[in-house]
């Protein structure tokens, strides 16, 4: 039988101050305001959510210090930062460098980054004029820029004793891969990018790198997946993880969890026997992105983040999932030696691990029903 795998939160720093939201919604802004705002946008409806440990400031070094004990105290072995940067320069980074990175036991856990190059306004709440389209920032992403990225993780980040390895690479995401293709010049230009910034890490005595690209398939058909590794492994990536659950199926404006995981446990299943490389499932709590949407719209299924609502999730519901995932683990269903969580914190997208008044840690409390405290890996 297997060890068992790495157990990887992912992580969404928008719970501190950064200027460009302060520009948008006045000095001391943060997403916090979204979640203490979100009202009930149907009959049984649960919100607003309620962090126990309250509404905290994640760029506070005692902060994170009680958001790593607790994560390995209860099993979690990594946080995956999502990365916010841009050609103008980095966006949302003092939740790591600041928090994180300063924490008295920041060591005690291992973290890694995603590149999330996608626009960040889809943190702002959205109404029908969907202004998760406009173009905020500008986020494409030029040749020069990901040299900058790149050379900034290899000197700050990768170096760290307790940044992540994963079979046997340090691991590091893109979120929109075909989009960072495009955005680098194409596939020969990107491929290019991957060679020279994997050859630097190899110069800077690091070893080797498990460059992952996140799962953005979701054209079904025959040979699409395949397609799609092609694709990755073509220009240079490692390896394919998935963030969070799609599939919700017709229902709206709620859908109950238990529909929601067989869904998703058919479509990663079905990815984790097509895909002939390293592929990495995960496991979500629940969906609730209603948060992110004037609360004074008229709630329909308009897309993101007008979206369904996964209901009739609990702790004992997800712990199920978990069980059923570390199966299909030791079983060898998918190649991967970690299962990414979804998520840490996103408490206005409705998948969160932290306590919340509802459940107390039971979120927490089912990770380590499953896979203990996280001393094997």
């Amino acid at each position: 039988m297997r060890q068992r795998p790495i157990i990887a939160a992912y992580y969404f720093p928008n719970w501190h101050c950064d200027p460009r939201i302060e520009a948008l919604h006045g000095k001391g802004w943060t997403e916090w305001r979204v979640v203490q705002y979100a009202s009930p946008r149907f009959p049984g409806h649960h919100q607003p959510r309620v962090p126990l440990w309250g509404y905290q400031d994640e760029a506070d070094p005692e902060v994170m210090a009680q958001k790593i004990a607790a994560a390995r105290a209860y099993g979690i072995d990594a946080f995956i930062f999502d990365w916010y940067s841009f050609n103008d320069g980095p966006y949302r980074e003092r939740c790591l460098n600041e928090g994180f990175l300063k924490a008295v036991n920041c060591r005690e856990i291992e973290f890694a980054m995603m590149w999330c190059n996608h626009n960040p306004i889809y943190a702002h709440p959205g109404s029908y004029w969907k202004p998760a389209e406009v173009n905020w920032i500008g986020d494409d992403v030029t040749p020069e820029t990901f040299r900058r990225e790149t050379a900034l993780y290899i000197e700050k980040y990768f170096a760290l004793p307790n940044y992540l390895r994963v079979d046997k690479g340090l691991y590091f995401s893109i979120w929109q891969p075909r989009k960072m293709i495009a955005s680098l010049g194409g596939e020969k230009a990107a491929s290019k990018l991957f060679r020279e910034f994997r050859a630097r890490v190899r110069k800077a005595g690091l070893g080797e790198l498990n460059l992952n690209a996140h799962c953005d398939c979701w054209d079904r058909g025959e040979g699409k997946l395949e397609e799609y590794e092609a694709l990755l492994k073509k220009v240079g990536f490692d390896s394919i993880a998935e963030y969070t659950w799609g599939n919700f199926g017709p229902d709206f404006p709620a859908v109950k969890f238990g529909v929601w995981a067989a869904n998703n446990r058919r479509d990663q299943m079905e990815k984790a026997g097509r895909f002939k490389g390293l592929y990495y499932p995960s496991v979500a709590t629940g969906w609730d992105s209603s948060p992110r949407t004037v609360q004074s719209d008229i709630y329909e299924r308009r897309g993101y983040p007008f979206l369904p609502v996964v209901v009739n999730n609990t702790p004992e519901r997800f712990e199920a999932e978990l069980e059923f995932w570390k199966e299909q683990y030791e079983k060898k269903a998918f190649s991967g030696a970690m299962l990414p969580l979804a998520c840490w914190n996103e408490w206005t997208e409705g998948a969160y691990l932290e306590p919340d008044t509802e459940f107390g840690y039971g979120y927490l409390q089912a990770v380590k029903n499953v896979f203990g405290k996280g001393e094997e890996k």
